[in-house]
Protein backbone atom coordinates (compact mmCIF):
# COMPACT_ATOMS: atom_id res chain seq x y z
CA UNK A 1 0.00 0.00 0.00
CA UNK A 2 2.17 2.87 -1.25
CA UNK A 3 1.57 6.50 -0.39
CA UNK A 4 -1.30 7.93 -2.41
CA UNK A 5 -0.12 10.04 -5.33
CA UNK A 6 -2.13 13.19 -6.00
CA UNK A 7 -2.18 13.84 -9.73
CA UNK A 8 -1.07 17.30 -10.86
CA UNK A 9 -1.83 16.52 -14.45
CA UNK A 10 19.60 -19.82 -11.74
CA UNK A 11 16.25 -21.28 -11.36
CA UNK A 12 15.42 -24.95 -11.73
CA UNK A 13 14.13 -26.18 -15.08
CA UNK A 14 10.39 -26.16 -15.60
CA UNK A 15 8.59 -29.29 -16.75
CA UNK A 16 7.29 -29.66 -20.29
CA UNK A 17 3.79 -29.11 -21.56
CA UNK A 18 1.02 -31.02 -19.90
CA UNK A 19 -2.39 -31.88 -21.29
CA UNK A 20 -3.92 -31.35 -17.87
CA UNK A 21 -2.80 -28.56 -15.58
CA UNK A 22 -1.65 -29.59 -12.13
CA UNK A 23 -1.61 -27.42 -9.05
CA UNK A 24 1.52 -25.87 -7.55
CA UNK A 25 3.09 -27.92 -4.80
CA UNK A 26 2.04 -27.24 -1.24
CA UNK A 27 4.33 -24.74 0.43
CA UNK A 28 4.64 -23.90 4.13
CA UNK A 29 4.73 -20.22 3.21
CA UNK A 30 1.04 -20.46 2.35
CA UNK A 31 -0.05 -21.80 5.71
CA UNK A 32 -3.23 -20.21 7.06
CA UNK A 33 -2.33 -18.08 10.06
CA UNK A 34 1.16 -17.35 8.78
CA UNK A 35 2.27 -13.93 10.00
CA UNK A 36 4.85 -11.80 8.24
CA UNK A 37 6.54 -8.77 9.74
CA UNK A 38 7.94 -6.29 7.29
CA UNK A 39 9.35 -2.84 6.69
CA UNK A 40 7.92 -0.83 3.82
CA UNK A 41 9.80 2.13 2.41
CA UNK A 42 8.25 4.81 0.22
CA UNK A 43 10.77 7.38 -0.97
CA UNK A 44 12.39 8.69 2.24
CA UNK A 45 9.74 7.31 4.60
CA UNK A 46 9.36 3.86 6.10
CA UNK A 47 6.78 2.01 8.16
CA UNK A 48 6.29 -1.43 9.61
CA UNK A 49 3.86 -3.80 7.89
CA UNK A 50 2.38 -6.98 9.34
CA UNK A 51 0.83 -9.49 6.94
CA UNK A 52 -1.34 -12.43 7.94
CA UNK A 53 -2.53 -15.16 5.58
CA UNK A 54 -6.10 -15.95 6.59
CA UNK A 55 -7.22 -18.30 3.85
CA UNK A 56 -5.65 -20.51 1.19
CA UNK A 57 -7.38 -22.72 -1.38
CA UNK A 58 -4.90 -24.25 -3.84
CA UNK A 59 -7.66 -26.04 -5.74
CA UNK A 60 -9.11 -22.70 -6.78
CA UNK A 61 -5.84 -20.74 -6.85
CA UNK A 62 -6.98 -18.44 -4.06
CA UNK A 63 -5.59 -16.97 -0.87
CA UNK A 64 -6.40 -13.95 1.25
CA UNK A 65 -5.23 -12.08 4.28
CA UNK A 66 -4.68 -8.72 5.91
CA UNK A 67 -1.95 -6.09 5.83
CA UNK A 68 -1.45 -3.80 8.80
CA UNK A 69 0.74 -0.76 8.19
CA UNK A 70 2.12 0.90 11.34
CA UNK A 71 3.51 4.42 11.75
CA UNK A 72 2.23 5.43 8.32
CA UNK A 73 2.97 9.04 7.31
CA UNK A 74 -0.23 11.13 7.25
CA UNK A 75 -2.17 8.45 9.20
CA UNK A 76 -3.08 8.78 12.88
CA UNK A 77 -3.69 5.06 13.37
CA UNK A 78 -2.39 1.77 11.96
CA UNK A 79 -3.92 1.14 8.54
CA UNK A 80 -5.39 -2.32 7.95
CA UNK A 81 -6.39 -3.59 4.52
CA UNK A 82 -7.91 -6.87 3.36
CA UNK A 83 -6.26 -8.44 0.32
CA UNK A 84 -7.02 -11.35 -1.97
CA UNK A 85 -4.49 -13.28 -3.99
CA UNK A 86 -4.49 -15.21 -7.26
CA UNK A 87 -2.12 -18.17 -7.53
CA UNK A 88 -0.80 -18.56 -11.08
CA UNK A 89 -1.36 -22.24 -11.83
CA UNK A 90 -2.40 -22.26 -15.50
CA UNK A 91 -5.77 -23.64 -14.47
CA UNK A 92 -7.45 -20.92 -12.46
CA UNK A 93 -5.13 -18.04 -13.33
CA UNK A 94 -2.42 -17.43 -15.91
CA UNK A 95 0.44 -14.95 -15.96
CA UNK A 96 -1.77 -12.50 -17.87
CA UNK A 97 -3.73 -10.36 -15.42
CA UNK A 98 -6.47 -9.16 -17.75
CA UNK A 99 -7.72 -6.46 -15.35
CA UNK A 100 -6.61 -3.73 -12.95
CA UNK A 101 -5.34 -1.67 -15.91
CA UNK A 102 -2.55 -4.18 -16.55
CA UNK A 103 -1.87 -5.12 -20.16
CA UNK A 104 -0.01 -8.28 -21.25
CA UNK A 105 2.98 -6.03 -21.89
CA UNK A 106 2.78 -4.73 -18.30
CA UNK A 107 2.59 -8.32 -17.07
CA UNK A 108 5.67 -9.40 -18.99
CA UNK A 109 7.65 -6.34 -17.86
CA UNK A 110 6.91 -7.14 -14.22
CA UNK A 111 7.24 -10.93 -14.30
CA UNK A 112 10.61 -10.68 -16.04
CA UNK A 113 11.92 -8.77 -13.04
CA UNK A 114 12.00 -12.15 -11.27
CA UNK A 115 15.04 -14.26 -12.32
CA UNK A 116 13.01 -17.42 -11.64
CA UNK A 117 10.59 -16.42 -14.38
CA UNK A 118 13.19 -16.53 -17.17
CA UNK A 119 12.73 -20.25 -18.09
CA UNK A 120 8.99 -19.63 -18.48
CA UNK A 121 9.10 -16.52 -20.65
CA UNK A 122 8.67 -18.00 -24.12
CA UNK A 123 5.73 -20.15 -23.09
CA UNK A 124 4.06 -17.29 -21.25
CA UNK A 125 4.44 -15.01 -24.24
CA UNK A 126 2.73 -17.69 -26.34
CA UNK A 127 -0.33 -18.45 -24.22
CA UNK A 128 0.03 -16.85 -20.79
CA UNK A 129 1.46 -20.09 -19.39
CA UNK A 130 -1.67 -22.19 -19.83
CA UNK A 131 0.36 -25.21 -20.99
CA UNK A 132 3.01 -24.98 -18.26
CA UNK A 133 3.18 -27.63 -15.57
CA UNK A 134 4.14 -25.68 -12.45
CA UNK A 135 3.41 -28.50 -10.00
CA UNK A 136 7.07 -29.24 -9.28
CA UNK A 137 8.48 -25.77 -9.87
CA UNK A 138 10.31 -24.33 -6.88
CA UNK A 139 8.61 -20.96 -7.21
CA UNK A 140 4.97 -19.94 -6.85
CA UNK A 141 3.83 -16.83 -8.69
CA UNK A 142 0.90 -14.78 -7.48
CA UNK A 143 -0.92 -11.48 -7.63
CA UNK A 144 -2.01 -9.81 -4.39
CA UNK A 145 -4.75 -7.17 -4.61
CA UNK A 146 -5.84 -5.11 -1.63
CA UNK A 147 -9.63 -4.94 -1.73
CA UNK A 148 -10.59 -2.41 0.92
CA UNK A 149 -9.51 -0.52 4.03
CA UNK A 150 -10.68 -2.30 7.18
CA UNK A 151 -10.40 0.41 9.81
CA UNK A 152 -9.88 3.74 8.05
CA UNK A 153 -11.31 5.71 5.17
CA UNK A 154 -9.81 6.18 1.73
CA UNK A 155 -8.39 9.54 2.82
CA UNK A 156 -5.79 7.85 5.05
CA UNK A 157 -2.92 8.83 2.74
CA UNK A 158 -2.35 5.38 1.22
CA UNK A 159 -3.62 3.93 -2.03
CA UNK A 160 -4.79 0.41 -2.82
CA UNK A 161 -5.52 1.09 -6.47
CA UNK A 162 -2.71 -1.17 -7.68
CA UNK A 163 -1.64 -4.73 -6.97
CA UNK A 164 1.48 -6.79 -6.31
CA UNK A 165 3.20 -9.25 -8.62
CA UNK A 166 4.60 -11.77 -6.13
CA UNK A 167 7.09 -14.63 -6.30
CA UNK A 168 7.47 -17.17 -3.48
CA UNK A 169 10.49 -19.46 -3.24
CA UNK A 170 9.54 -22.82 -1.76
CA UNK A 171 13.17 -23.79 -1.26
CA UNK A 172 14.42 -20.97 0.96
CA UNK A 173 11.26 -19.10 1.98
CA UNK A 174 12.16 -15.82 0.28
CA UNK A 175 9.47 -13.55 -1.10
CA UNK A 176 9.84 -10.79 -3.66
CA UNK A 177 7.31 -8.60 -5.36
CA UNK A 178 6.70 -5.54 -7.50
CA UNK A 179 3.83 -3.11 -7.09
CA UNK A 180 1.92 -2.03 -10.18
CA UNK A 181 -0.26 1.06 -10.38
CA UNK A 182 -0.12 3.40 -13.39
CA UNK A 183 -0.41 6.35 -11.01
CA UNK A 184 2.41 5.24 -8.67
CA UNK A 185 6.18 5.04 -9.05
CA UNK A 186 7.03 2.06 -11.29
CA UNK A 187 8.62 -1.17 -10.10
CA UNK A 188 8.49 -0.51 -6.36
CA UNK A 189 10.29 -3.58 -5.10
CA UNK A 190 9.25 -5.77 -2.20
CA UNK A 191 11.74 -8.26 -0.72
CA UNK A 192 11.56 -10.66 2.18
CA UNK A 193 14.00 -13.25 3.45
CA UNK A 194 13.20 -16.14 5.75
CA UNK A 195 15.28 -16.14 8.95
CA UNK A 196 14.52 -19.67 10.12
CA UNK A 197 12.04 -22.52 9.70
CA UNK A 198 9.86 -23.57 12.59
CA UNK A 199 7.12 -26.08 13.23
CA UNK A 200 4.49 -23.91 11.58
CA UNK A 201 6.62 -22.89 8.60
CA UNK A 202 9.02 -20.05 8.00
CA UNK A 203 9.49 -16.98 10.16
CA UNK A 204 10.55 -13.76 8.49
CA UNK A 205 12.58 -10.64 9.02
CA UNK A 206 11.69 -7.64 6.86
CA UNK A 207 10.05 -6.49 3.67
CA UNK A 208 11.65 -3.55 1.93
CA UNK A 209 10.22 -1.24 -0.70
CA UNK A 210 12.82 0.33 -2.98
Amino acid sequence: MPVRVVESSAPSQVSGASSGNTLPQACSLLTVGQNVSSLQNEKDEAWRVNVCIQGCDLDHGYLCGTMEALNVPMADTPVVTFWEGEIVDGKNYTFFTGKWEATPEDDIRHWTKFPSFSPLLSRVEADGGKTLDLSSYQYIFMRWKEQYFVNVGEDCGLTIAGFYYVCFSCSDGSISGFYYDPKSSPFQKLELKATNAGRSGFSFSTYEFQ
